[in-house]
Order: structure tokens, then C-alpha cells, then sequence
């Protein structure tokens, strides 16, 4: 278990760093002066780079966690309550990631609807999820 366990933590660490800077390269990409389209098309293939690799992150980093749930039978059992908020803020990540990929359509498609002020807001989200997630997993609070 002790295997499944910290691979999980690394895909999982590892998606998060890619759930955190892709919403810095969408500050980038809606600060972009009107008529720099190499600065643009370059930030667009980081952008969609990243999220590729995100997305390949975030299939293990699942995989695994869900491995720990049912294969193990972690969080399983009175006082454990705290999965179920584990799971969903999971959910809430999962969205963002989504969110993430329809922002980015939105940019390539050269219909950014946001300033750049919105995505530093939004850039915030991974990090209050992952606290979040970390105080429930360590601290189990119910």
C-alpha cells in the first residue's frame, strides 16, 4: 500500500504544479498586446503543452487514489468522513481541470472573454483546493 500510496502523492503533486501554472500562462495570454501574435501563438503551445500533460498527470494520480479507496479500503468505515470532503473537492478539481481546457479553446479561438486581473483570481483556486485537501487528509477532522 505504502507503494500506491506515494506514487499517488507524486502524480498528484505533479498535476497540481500543472493546475497551477496554467492559469499563469492565461494571465500572460490575456495580457498580450493586440498584434504580437508570435508572443500569443508561443504562450498557446505552452498553454496546450501543459495541458496535455496535465491530463496525462491527472489519469494515475486518479487511478491510484482511487486504488487506495477501494483496493485497500482506505477511508472506509466510521470516522471517515472526511474522504467524502477529500472526494469532493477531487470533483471540484476535476471541473477546474475542465475549466482550464475550455479557457484555453476560448484563447485559441481568439474569444477571451476575462481580463487578466480574472486569472490571477482563478489562478488561486488549486492552491485553496489543495489546502484543503491536505488538511483532510492529514488531520482527518471528521
Amino acid at each position: 500500500m505504502l507503494w500506491v500510496k506515494s506514487f499517488h502523492i507524486v502524480f498528484v503533486a505533479s498535476w497540481f504544479a500543472g493546475l497551477f501554472y496554467l492559469p499563469r500562462i492565461f494571465v500572460n495570454l490575456a495580457m498580450v498586446q493586440p498584434g504580437s501574435e508570435a508572443e500569443r501563438q508561443r504562450l498557446l503551445l505552452m498553454a496546450r503543452k501543459l495541458m496535455r500533460f496535465m491530463t496525462l498527470l491527472a489519469v494515475p494520480a486518479l487511478a491510484l487514489g482511487l486504488w487506495l479507496w477501494l483496493g485497500y479500503g482506505v477511508g472506509r468505515g466510521p470516522g471517515n468522513g472526511w474522504l467524502h470532503a477529500k472526494l469532493l473537492v477531487v470533483a471540484l478539481l476535476l471541473g477546474y481541470h475542465h475549466a482550464c481546457g475550455r479557457l484555453l479553446r476560448r484563447f485559441e479561438r481568439g474569444d477571451n472573454a476575462h481580463h487578466h486581473v480574472w486569472y490571477r483570481w482563478f489562478n488561486e483556486a488549486p492552491v485553496l483546493m489543495m489546502i484543503v485537501a491536505v488538511v483532510l487528509v492529514v488531520v482527518k477532522p471528521f
